[in-house]
């Protein structure tokens, strides 16, 4: 007998709707067979769908069974469609009423007992039941949170295998998931350091501000110790808090890559800060599964790359096109997967290999040789789509020892959320978000220039001999300061505020 059971898997970001058909035949021998290019995790499902219905108190068919994959030139992996496969041999041997069939899919990994274990990928596979039109989903109850974030379907918690059965012969009725409730995870955002902590470096702090509210890539120059990595980590609590269409925008990329750990949306903007030994797949992505890279898991948030010129330089020029396009398509084996990838780059470098070109206390014992070495590593083409360059000089002993606490990042956040109101009612037509994501045709129809103003810059392109990146961006960091002082049009302190964080690549 012949029955069809919907699951689904995922490729890239994208729930694919999967028919796993079971046929138990009336007669031959007994055998147990997978097709439709199924992985080594998937042929290794036979033995646990087995065992978990026999432990059910079932009987497994003592004839031919095929199970096969449909559509079968998709590559399958995982051990999700362990719950579907032992649903579909359940099904046509008549211990399951079929009809649910119609209008359900389930994903699930069976553990020996019988009992189903979590997967990832299940928020793309929610949304892909919605799409489909499909009204119920049965997955892992460790699961059905995360699928709550889509409304409109029944999510359904699978305890146990025995669990589904009685209630498919309606024996036993299982409750539907509440919807997820967005206050609640508003409560959950926490920050690790807050911007009243970091002593001193007031220009930095503008600097990091004027990023925060357009959206701006940085770079941090200066000595050990002069606090980079802490005003990085500090940079996260002054961003805009993300609206529901983030949350889930960012939290199906945690799914599929089985970082969804604790039942926790991310409800906080990603901070990802891989080590310099990161290799090129692990930054943009890719490997055998296609799966998401750091640049990717780090999208509407911070992606922090410490000692900047140390990591490989085939990795650093990876980040040219994400850098301009927000996204990333990487092309394997197994296909074609497109991943978000729009993140605020926070850079951060010593002057010289030693760390003390420049300061005022302690020598460098760097040769020119070495110094012009260490600053090759990072090419021009990655430096100029830098937005911001500025010194972190060490911080004076004065502000170290005082007493009195900096400004908040709550403080912050508020002028920053005001500037990007600001920045939402101009693109409100557009898809774009922020200032640094403007094209050219954006700042020619949004960005104000007063005729001094103008002027000012025309002067700078000629004698800094700026590029044409350049230029364009700095009208757009012109742009969001204006923002921070709330004027519609850029003036010449706009522009020479600007320029000055240009200057140090030049």
């Amino acid at each position: 007998m012949l029955s069809k059971v919907f699951s689904a898997t995922t490729l890239g970001l994208d729930g694919v709707l999967i028919t796993v058909e079971v046929d138990v035949a009336a007669r031959g021998f007994p055998s147990f067979k997978i097709v439709g290019l199924p992985s080594k995790a998937i042929e290794e499902s036979k033995e646990r769908v087995r065992t978990a219905i026999i432990n059910t108190s079932f009987s497994m068919p003592e004839t031919k069974t095929v199970i096969n994959l449909a559509p079968a030139d998709i590559p399958k992996e995982g051990s999700l469609f362990d719950l579907p496969i032992a649903v579909g041999i359940l099904a046509s041997q008549g211990f399951i009423e079929k009809s649910f069939l119609h209008s359900s899919l389930c994903v699930g990994e069976l553990s020996l007992d019988g009992r189903v274990s979590p997967v990832p990928g299940i928020l793309p596979i929610a949304t892909l039941v919605k799409r489909q039109g499909l009204k119920n989903l049965f997955i892992p109850i460790d699961n059905t949170k995360e699928a709550s974030l889509v409304d409109g379907i029944q999510v359904f918690g699978v305890n146990t295998l025995s669990d589904l059965i009685l209630h498919v012969n309606k024996e036993v009725e299982l409750k539907p998931s509440a919807p997820v409730s967005w206050d609640s995870l508003r409560a959950e955002e926490q920050y690790e350091i807050d911007f009243k902590d970091v002593k001193g470096q007031q220009q930095a702090k503008r600097a990091l501000e004027i990023a925060a509210a357009g959206g701006h890539n940085i770079l941090l120059k200066g000595p050990p110790g002069a606090g980079k990595t802490m005003l990085a980590r500090a940079f996260p609590s002054i961003l805009p808090r993300m609206d529901e269409q983030e949350i889930v925008e960012v939290s199906k990329i945690y799914s599929v890559t089985e970082a969804f750990k604790d039942n926790k949306f991310v409800v906080c903007r990603p901070f990802r800060s891989p080590h310099h030994t990161v290799s090129r797949v692990g930054l943009i992505g890719g490997s055998n599964r296609l799966n998401p890279g750091e640049i990717s898991l780090a999208h509407r948030g911070v992606l922090f790359l410490d000692e900047f010129p140390e990591y490989p330089r085939s990795v650093i020029e990876s980040l040219r096109q994400p850098l301009e396009d927000g996204i990333v398509t990487i092309t394997r084996a197994v296909g074609t997967a497109t991943f978000p990838a729009r993140f605020i780059l926070i850079a951060a470098s010593n002057p010289c290999p030693c760390g003390y070109l420049g300061h005022d206390k302690k020598p460098c014992y760097c040769s020119m040789q070495q110094i012009m070495k260490y600053k090759k590593r990072v090419s021009g083409p990655i430096l100029d789509r830098i937005d911001i360059h500025i010194d972190v000089p060490p911080v004076k002993k004065d502000d170290l020892s005082s007493v009195q606490d900096a400004e908040t990042s709550l403080s912050i956040r508020q002028r920053v959320d005001a500037a990007r109101s600001r920045q939402t009612q101009r693109f409100i037509h557009s898809l774009i978000k922020t200032n640094a994501e403007m094209t050219t045709h954006h700042t020619k129809k949004h960005c104000l220039i007063h005729n001094d103003a103008e002027q000012l810059l025309k002067q700078a392109f000629s004698k800094l001999s700026l590029s044409a990146r350049s230029y364009f961006k700095i009208v757009k960091l012109a742009q969001t300061i204006a923002d921070l002082d709330e004027k519609e049009e850029i003036t010449t302190t706009h522009i020479s505020e600007a320029i000055q964080y240009r200057v140090k690549e030049e």
